[in-house]
């Protein structure tokens, strides 16, 4: 992967890999060595990448895009708004291939209502102080990148398959870079939580909340409450606020 693209950008320190297990991991350990803030770690294999909710996420050799930001957060820095801070750079880069993205919230990004792309953070504490976050982002390239049907829980798809021709993932990861550091500076405003919510998949649709513990919540998908959490408006006309975590987003059949 050639990264001459990046040179221009005001990143950190860069370090690119053939292959990892995962890139979280690696910029993990690195922030714990003192990495620089907007430092990344690329990789254009990763055999042992994490999602949400322990699920794997693989990266088969030149096939997708495997990146790990380290912020080192400013102390009024509002934590949970940071995965619609990916969410944003990488639904931007979309927007400028001519594609219509859209964010299954919490992190996931659709095309054609299919996955495409998806983003873990991560956050190293001291005490109740965090000194660093993680913000991990994987997209599927080509369709190779796509792991079998039988082991999707949502249906996915690559940027190959939307474009209808193949995608340049140097200049795509330039892009993405790009808008995450210019709305960085952004993430506590009222404007970046209003693009984050124009761009949530299913507004005004009915959707279902699905626990860990296998509870589910119907709703109406209202929009963002301020923190990022999502807001819905229950079968009997109540809204109600679903805060990050083990919990997964489907539209109701």
């Amino acid at each position: 992967m050639n990264l001459k693209l990046l040179e221009s950008l005001a990143l950190g320190e860069m370090r690119y890999f053939d292959s990892v297990g995962s890139t979280n991991d690696l910029a993990i350990e690195w922030a714990n060595q003192n990495a620089p803030h907007l430092s990344i770690v690329i990789a254009d294999e990763q055999t042992a990448g994490r999602g949400r909710l322990n699920r794997k996420w693989l990266t088969p050799k030149g096939t997708a895009l495997a990146l790990s930001v380290i912020l080192r957060p400013e102390e009024n820095t509002p934590l949970s708004r940071t995965v619609g801070l990916g969410a944003l750079a990488i639904t931007d880069a979309c927007l400028k291939l001519g594609l219509a993205p859209q964010i299954k919230w919490p992190n996931d990004i659709l095309l054609n209502n299919k996955k495409v792309a998806g983003i873990l953070v991560e956050t190293l504490w001291d005490g109740a102080t965090a000194r660093a976050v993680i913000v991990g982002m994987g997209v599927n390239f080509t369709k190779e990148a796509l792991p079998p049907a039988e082991a999707l829980n949502f249906p996915a798809t690559s940027l190959e398959s939307a474009l209808g021709k193949a995608a340049n993932r140097e200049e795509f990861l330039r892009e993405v870079l790009a808008s995450f550091i210019a709305r960085l500076p952004q993430i506590a405003s009222a404007q970046f939580l209003n693009a984050w919510a124009e761009r949530l998949a299913y507004q005004n649709e009915e959707v279902q909340i699905i626990a860990q513990s296998d509870e589910i919540t119907h709703g109406k998908l209202l929009g963002l409450e301020n923190d990022g959490s999502l807001s819905l408006q229950s079968v009997n006309g109540n809204r109600l606020t679903i805060r990050y975590g083990d919990v997964s987003l489907r539209p109701s059949a």
